[in-house]
């Protein structure tokens, strides 16, 4: 194996990449050559001096543009810290809660990307595994992550949705099936639809072990899978937000990209893919444009990882966005931002990753990692932090009504809890129980309790009591 890298040139004097790329055109069209014809020595020696895209003046930094700045909800500019911050009508906030193909990082979740409008609705993006986590620690209660839209089926962007489903259901979500958007495949069970089926066979004992707990109807997937080769097909259309897809290419055809518009705003995840020129199109002027990147270092890799260099150029060059397709791209999408996710964060790539970029992108350009990284973005502002979350989160209470239903029985002040559809008396042999070492035995005397291995029918629980525990204010769910 050569040990030059003969696929980078390096910087000459005190100039980047990209300066002595824009310096070798402007000096070619000054003498009157092509920018593939060489370059004199003279015209190489005294490149055109950089020029500052957004104007001069100390400080300012060549890639910020005066709208990098912090949004009206913003009340810290260096960390977002999860429910302290109100969002305001007419802004959006895009949370990082995952961004690693593979392998996983302790820093980085699958890649899964959560929107929130300042109308109260929220999406996810992709659900990639360890994303949950992250989604907990950002204050979502357990019940209320929905909305999910895959770009495809590789298990890197979806694979926590056999983890949310069974404790979602579990966690209170009884009255509202799991939404969940994706494209179909060449053949019925390579679509969205067939893989959910599949996640359920492969949940069967999860399942109904935990239907022996209240479930009610939380074990419903509403799965809306649109046709992948429907180009710019809308796939939702509700309270003033319209989701858009179109195809990708990425090996095997049911892979798309989407494209959020609500209140003059507009946010697009393209997943994984080549790039194209339907991304292009579809995605021209969008306020945040995401976009994976792939550096294209092979040789690193192969010193790091031991791998071939051919293995990683072959899977990237048919699955993936490099970074230098990657500042091409963002070029001729054009947004306000241009944003990278689904990558290995390491140190040591970011500054090749960022001078392929930039080649030929010089506009507003962030990394959409690691973990968690917050954007929030209104018509006048754009705005860039990192989260600071908690160790551990728990699982805050869901919204009554997920529970008890729309609308709620405040006039009795009960609701009733489902009673258990498969008890364990009809699923576990009588012998098993028998086994079990008697309670007594551990427990102390002045605190023992007697085991509950039943439910009264029907179980009520006092609504009133339950908000006053939690602080939710019932007076907001009336009719």
């Amino acid at each position: 194996m050569a040990t030059d890298d003969n696929t980078k040139t390096p910087p000459q004097g005190n100039f980047s990449r990209r300066d002595m790329l824009k310096g070798a055109i402007v000096g070619a069209a000054t003498v009157g050559l092509s920018a593939t014809d060489p370059i004199p020595a003279e015209a190489q020696a005294s490149p055109t001096a950089p020029v500052n895209p957004y104007g001069g003046g100390p400080s300012k930094g060549l890639q910020f543009p005066p709208y990098y700045r912090p949004t009206p909800s913003v009340r810290s500019r260096v960390n977002y810290f999860p429910g302290s911050e109100t969002l305001g009508t007419d802004e959006m906030r895009v949370s990082f809660v995952g961004s690693c193909p593979f392998p996983p990082r302790r820093d980085q979740a699958g890649t899964c990307i959560m929107v929130e409008l300042g109308n109260g609705d929220r999406f996810f993006f992709d659900f990639g595994p360890g994303c949950v986590k992250n989604i907990l620690a950002m204050g979502i209660p357990v019940p209320n992550i929905n909305d999910i839209f895959l770009t495809h089926l590789h298990v890197d962007h979806y694979h926590d949705l056999s983890y949310l489903l069974p404790f979602s259901a579990w966690g209170g979500r009884w009255k509202m099936p799991l939404r969940v958007t994706g494209p179909s495949g060449r053949r019925a069970d390579l679509g969205t639809k067939g893989m959910v089926a599949g996640m359920k066979q492969m949940l069967k004992w999860h399942l109904e072990a935990f239907d022996a707990c209240p479930i009610g109807d939380g074990y419903e997937v509403e799965v809306n899978e649109f046709d992948w080769k429907d180009e710019n097909g809308i796939c939702y259309d509700k309270n003033g937000v319209t989701i858009r897809h179109w195809r990708r290419s990425h090996v095997k055809d049911g892979a798309s990209a989407y494209r959020l518009d609500w209140n003059g705003l507009s946010f697009v995840w393209t997943g994984d893919g080549r790039p194209d020129e339907l991304t292009a199109k579809y995605s021209k002027g969008v306020d945040l444009f995401v976009t994976e990147l792939q550096p294209d270092l092979a040789r690193i890799n192969q010193l790091k990882y031991g791998l071939p260099e051919f293995l990683f150029n072959y899977t990237v060059d048919i699955h993936h966005t490099l970074s230098y397709a990657t500042g091409y791209l963002i070029k001729q999408v054009n947004p306000r931002c241009g944003m990278v996710t689904h990558f290995a964060f390491d140190n040591d790539t970011l500054n090749e990753s960022s001078a392929d970029v930039r080649a030929h992108w010089d506009g507003l350009f962030l990394y959409g990692a690691p973990d968690v990284v917050v954007v929030n973005v209104t018509k006048d502002a754009i705005w860039h932090r990192e989260a600071a979350l908690p160790g551990f989160s728990g699982q805050s209470l869901p919204s009554p009504t997920l529970l008890f239903g729309d609308p709620l029985p405040i006039a009795t002040g009960k609701g009733i809890v489902p009673q258990p559809r498969l008890p364990r008396e009809e699923q576990q042999e009588q012998r098993t129980r028998d086994i079990e070492i008697d309670p007594h035995k551990y427990y102390p005397p002045d605190v023992y309790r007697e085991p509950l291995t039943k439910l009264p029918n029907p179980q009520e629980v006092d609504l009133i009591e339950m908000a006053r525990v939690m602080g939710i204010d019932l007076s907001r769910f009336k009719k």
